[in-house]
């Protein structure tokens, strides 16, 4: 089973690592001043304990994590809402049903060879004008402090810069467009991003 990140029992990691405030400052916010969710199908991937289930309408939400037990704490925090523990590397939705998804600090928990085995199923379930939404902490040469301390304190092992992310997107045939770079808590830099496959974004398809 692929872990995105297991340090926290679900219960420490929704109140400590993901409070209300904080998701919607620095996730909430961003995510809905450029994207509007409603009446659009939404897959969270590495959806954890669900805390960004409340930007979707319940019944066009679909929350996916290898953890069992974030997903079994989702249910019972949000149980108006659908989430599904990910096995064998396919999403439990149908081909082109999901106008959207969400993809929040999960990318630096998971190599690029993991990365690299759901780039076909991001294509599989989007609609032909679906859209990969990305938010995730970045290296940045100019900001060595943050990225000392990004390394230091965060638990995942694969920080990258962002050519990096942009990358592996590029290699999978995605066209990818840099929404906005941020500071989070001071010492955390994060891109965000939004990622079309490419057969599907010809004509400019954007955020």
């Amino acid at each position: 089973m692929i872990s995105f990140n297991t340090s926290f029992a679900p219960q420490l990691y929704h109140w400590f690592v993901r409070p209300k405030w904080f998701t919607k400052k620095y996730i909430h916010d961003h995510v809905q001043s450029r994207f509007t969710f409603n009446n659009k199908v939404v897959l969270d991937f590495g959806s954890g304990t669900g805390a960004n289930c409340s930007m979707v309408q319940p019944i066009h939400y679909v929350g996916t994590d290898p953890d069992a037990k974030r997903i079994d704490y989702a249910r019972r925090q949000y149980p108006n809402h659908t989430f599904h523990v990910l096995e064998n590397g396919r999403l439990p939705v149908d081909n082109e049903s999901v106008d959207y998804i969400l993809i929040i600090a999960v990318l630096h928990h998971i190599s690029s060879e993991q990365i690299a085995s759901y780039m076909k199923e991001f294509k599989r379930i989007l609609k032909p004008d679906g859209t990969i939404i990305v938010m995730e902490p970045c290296k940045c040469k100019k900001k060595p402090v943050c990225n000392w301390f990004m390394n230091l304190y965060d638990n995942g092992e694969y920080i990258r810069n962002e050519e990096e992310y942009i990358q592996f997107f590029r290699e999978n045939e995605y066209n990818s467009h840099v929404i906005n770079r941020f500071r989070k808590c001071f010492l955390y830099h994060e891109l965000f991003f939004s990622a079309t496959p490419k057969s599907l974004s010809q004509g400019g398809n954007k955020p």
